[in-house]
C-alpha cells in the first residue's frame, strides 16, 4: 500500500461518522499524524496553520475514535470512519459542513505559503524531533543542541558561498540544499516555525 502525498507532504483525510454516514470534517495528515492515528485509535491531523501535529479533540474533549480507514482509488485521499465523542466543529455544530452554498461564490480568499518541499521537509524534521529514531542524522543533530546545529549552518553557508564564487554550478544546488536543510533543523531546535520566515520574506518584496 502506498499513500500519495501532495506537494506539501500531506494527504487530505475526510472524517465520516460510521453510524450516520455524515461527513464531519476535512483535514490533512502527514506520515507522522497518520501513524499516530492508526496506532492510537484516535484521529490526529497535521495543522497547516500551526505547522504541527494536531490531536483532534485535545482541547474540547470531542475526540474522533477511528473504526475504519479507507484509501481512494488514486491513493491520494483517506476516508476515516469514526465515532465522534461530541460535536466535531469548533463552533459546536455536529459537522464542519453546515453552511449551504446558494449560488455562485462572490468572493474568494487565497493564502500564501512557503515552498511545498520546505514545508514537507520541516514536517519530517519535527517527526524526528519527537520520535528520536535510532540512526537518524536529524535526531542526532537535534540531540547535540542549538549550538551544534548553528555550527553546521555556518559550515554549509561557507561551502555554498565557495561553490558560487568558484562557479561550481554542478554542486551549488546540493550545497544550497544542505544549507536549507540545516537551516530548517536550526529553526526546529530553536522552536521557530517556517511561517515566521515566510512572513519576514514577504516584507522584503519591494
Amino acid at each position: 500500500m502506498k499513500v500519495k502525498l501532495n506537494e506539501k507532504g500531506l494527504v487530505p483525510a475526510i472524517a465520516q461518522d460510521i453510524n450516520t454516514g455524515r461527513v464531519l470534517m476535512l483535514g490533512y495528515m502527514n506520515p507522522g499524524s497518520l501513524k499516530r492515528t492508526v496506532e492510537g485509535g484516535q484521529v490526529w491531523f497535521y495543522s497547516r496553520s500551526q505547522e504541527d501535529l494536531w490531536h483532534k479533540g485535545e482541547i474540547s474533549g470531542n475526540y474522533l475514535n477511528l473504526k475504519e480507514a479507507w484509501l481512494d482509488c488514486d491513493s491520494d485521499t483517506i476516508l476515516l470512519q469514526v465515532v465522534p465523542d461530541g460535536p466535531t466543529c469548533h463552533t459546536g455544530e455536529t459537522s464542519c459542513f453546515f453552511t449551504p452554498m446558494e449560488g455562485f461564490p462572490e468572493e474568494y480568499e487565497s493564502t500564501e505559503s512557503g515552498s511545498g518541499v520546505l514545508d514537507e521537509l520541516f514536517a519530517v524534521v519535527q517527526d524526528r524531533q519527537r520520535e528520536q529514531p535510532e540512526g537518524s542524522y536529524t535526531a542526532q543533530l537535534l540531540q547535540e543542541g542549538v549550538g551544534r546545529v548553528a555550527q553546521k549552518v555556518i559550515e554549509e553557508a561557507g561551502e555554498t558561498a565557495i561553490a558560487a564564487v568558484a562557479g561550481d554550478l554542478e554542486h551549488l544546488p546540493e550545497e544550497m540544499a544542505d544549507l536549507l536543510y540545516h537551516s530548517l533543523v536550526l529553526l526546529a531546535a530553536s522552536g521557530v516555525k517556517p511561517s515566521a520566515v515566510w512572513e519576514a520574506l514577504q516584507k522584503r518584496r519591494r
